[in-house]
């Protein structure tokens, strides 16, 4: 349902046979499985460059004891992942993968080492700086605070969540300049019942 969302808000965003579409998330597989199905080979989907960088703090804290030893390595880190160079940062995560007797939760390295490892092909930084893309979801993220959270969550307020649907419903329209079309469907859906019971 989420990828068929997806799609039609590309088609009426003007998606086409030559659009190409741009994804980025935070690598849930679902995501990036849904980006594929629904756009096949126009879409391409990046993991949130920020959320990466969440795994390689985790890891660079394990790896270096000095803030200014771990401040450089991510550095490092971050300009290979920017320049195409994901093996490298493999590499070197590798290096310092922890014992397999550490528990998973205890083992930042490995984990971070699993997270790239297990997504090679949505790590493209380089052709999305290349080409003016963004490479974090920031934007959705703070439309999210503006729209959802704004409205929502003020002090005081509760919903029922079938209400509470409904809000959103127009918030969202608004936000994506459908709000003319979204009451026009309505009209016309209002107009079919009642011609339908006559």
């Amino acid at each position: 349902m989420a990828g068929q969302c997806l799609f039609d808000c590309a088609i009426q965003a003007g998606f086409g046979t030559d659009t190409p579409i741009h994804g980025v998330g935070d690598g849930a597989p679902w995501i990036a499985d849904q980006i594929e199905k629904k756009f096949g080979a126009q879409g391409g989907y990046l993991v949130d460059f920020f959320h990466a960088c969440d795994y390689l703090s985790a890891a660079g804290k394990a790896i270096n004891n000095d803030e200014q030893a771990q401040k450089a390595w991510m550095g490092e880190q971050k300009n290979r992942l920017k320049t195409q160079q994901a093996n490298a940062v493999l590499q070197e995560l590798q290096a310092h993968l922890e014992p397999s007797a550490v528990q998973d939760s205890e083992a930042p390295v490995r984990q971070c080492h699993r997270y790239l490892n297990n997504r090679p092909d949505q790590l493209n930084y380089r052709d999305a700086i290349k080409r003016d893309l963004p490479i974090g979801s920031g934007e959705i993220e703070s439309a999210h605070r503006y729209i959802v959270q704004q409205r929502m969550k003020r002090p005081g307020a509760w919903w029922r969540e079938h209400n509470a649907e409904h809000m959103l419903a127009l918030r969202l329209n608004r936000a994506n300049r459908q709000w003319d079309v979204y009451w026009q469907r309505i009209s016309k859906n209002q107009h079919d019942q009642l011609t339908t019971s006559v």
